[in-house]
Order: structure tokens, then C-alpha cells, then sequence
């Protein structure tokens, strides 16, 4: 009976605190964090949170139901982790990802917001972690602008990662997007053409749609609504190895 539970522990890592190059402060989009905390936590896994570089984790402001543009005043259940006693002190203190051991943990979840864009795409220790998940064959997922960690991770015969899979992530038309909605660029490269001039099948279902999916035990979600959805198809994959 016993050798039926679930695996107990799964990694979720998110950018610690970047300046974008038009000076604004970014870090993590909140829902990106805490759906599939609530996902995964539900279905008695235990998710512990850390940072490129440990410590305190800035939310991109918009991302906060409480901020006052009310952008994301519907996220009531980031709201409930931003307002728990027990869950917001999580997002506080973190360990860096250089104090923790892949072999700790049956899967791992890259999370994305603005900051990734500025501290995934090079940070070799990010990939090198990421790689002894894949290596491993656990579920190894991204989410949204997160999936800037998977763009330039190669294999031991020198080719990416990513090349002849079928993922997904912040799309051009998202970025675009939100480039009209703050007046501003934030970004001098996107997720989508860099992901397809890698070899990649970039995908998506629509903008601000709900979608994730598997290429084998990559995972991918295209932003902050498909955190849910990629948490699922972790527990659905980790549930299958473990019958």
C-alpha cells in the first residue's frame, strides 16, 4: 500500500529580484507561484521555494491582487497566499538554488515573471539543475517567461534542449501585448522566436489561454494562467511512475 503514495517533494524555482533596462524593479508573477503551490500542495506534495540567488522574492507589481491598478484583483487565491500567515513568510529568506540537491526532489517547476528574462537565459548553475531533472526523467517544467532557463540548455552532443520539442511560453503576441499596455519595452528578446530558432515547435492556445503540455516529462506552460495546468500534468506524470 505504501509503495503506491506519491513522491513528497517537489522543487519550485523562481528569479530573484532583476532591474529591467528601462529601470523598472521586477520579480516573479504572483500567480505563477502560488497556483501550482495550491495545485501541488492539494494533492499532498510537499513544494519548497527558492531563488537564483536566495532571499527575499519581489512580486512584479501588477502581478499582486492588492496593487492598485487591479490587474490581477481577480487572482483571489494569490490573495490568499499573499494575505496567510503561514504561506506569505515562503516568498521570504529563500534558499539559493546552489543549497539544494536535485536528488532531493521527484520534480521541479521553473516559474517565470519579468526578471527571468534577465537572469534564466545565462545563468549556467539554472541550467545545469534543470539538466539533472531531465537526465533524471523527472517532470521537468517551465512557466512563462521561466522558460528562458530551457532556451540555450544543450545535451551532451552539443544540441539544445529544446530542439524538435513541442513547447510553449510567453508568446510574441503576449509580449507585444503588454509592451502596448505599460508603454514600454522591457525586454530586447522574446521567448517564441528564440525557443523556434533553437529547433523547438513553439505552440500555444491562444492569448492569455490556459495551456500547458508534455513532450515527454518537458513541460511547459505558456504564463501565468497555465500554472494549474502544468502542476497536473506533474502530478498526473509522478502518480503514473509511481504505480
Amino acid at each position: 500500500m505504501h509503495d503506491t503514495l506519491p513522491p513528497q517533494k517537489i522543487l519550485l524555482l523562481a528569479s530573484s529580484p532583476a532591474v529591467a533596462s528601462n529601470g523598472w524593479p521586477i520579480g516573479v508573477w504572483a500567480a505563477e507561484i502560488s497556483h501550482p503551490y495550491d495545485e501541488l500542495s492539494h494533492a499532498g506534495y510537499q513544494v519548497d521555494i527558492v531563488t537564483t540567488q536566495g532571499g527575499d522574492i519581489q512580486l512584479d507589481a501588477y502581478s499582486d491582487p492588492r496593487h492598485e491598478s487591479g490587474y490581477s484583483a481577480h487572482d483571489i487565491v494569490s490573495l490568499g497566499f499573499l494575505s496567510s500567515p503561514q504561506h506569505s513568510p515562503l516568498l521570504q529568506g529563500t534558499l539559493a538554488l546552489n543549497q539544494i540537491k536535485s536528488e532531493d526532489y521527484q520534480a521541479i517547476i521553473v516559474v517565470g515573471g519579468q526578471a527571468p528574462m534577465y537572469t534564466f537565459r545565462d545563468n549556467r548553475a539554472l541550467q545545469a539543475l534543470i539538466l539533472d531533472f531531465y537526465l533524471a526523467n523527472k517532470p521537468t517544467a517551465a512557466l512563462c517567461h521561466g522558460v528562458a532557463a530551457l532556451v540555450d540548455i544543450t545535451l551532451a552532443d552539443g544540441s539544445y534542449l529544446v530542439a524538435g520539442k513541442h513547447l510553449t511560453g510567453f508568446s510574441l503576441a503576449e509580449d507585444h501585448f503588454v509592451e502596448q499596455l505599460v508603454n514600454t519595452r522591457l525586454f530586447d528578446w522574446y521567448i517564441e522566436p528564440s525557443l523556434n530558432s533553437h529547433g523547438a515547435h513553439y505552440v500555444q492556445g491562444g492569448l492569455w489561454a490556459d495551456f500547458a503540455l508534455a513532450d515527454g516529462h518537458l513541460i511547459t506552460g505558456q504564463q501565468q494562467n497555465s500554472g494549474r495546468s502544468a502542476a497536473r500534468i506533474i502530478i498526473q506524470q509522478l502518480r503514473g511512475a509511481a504505480v
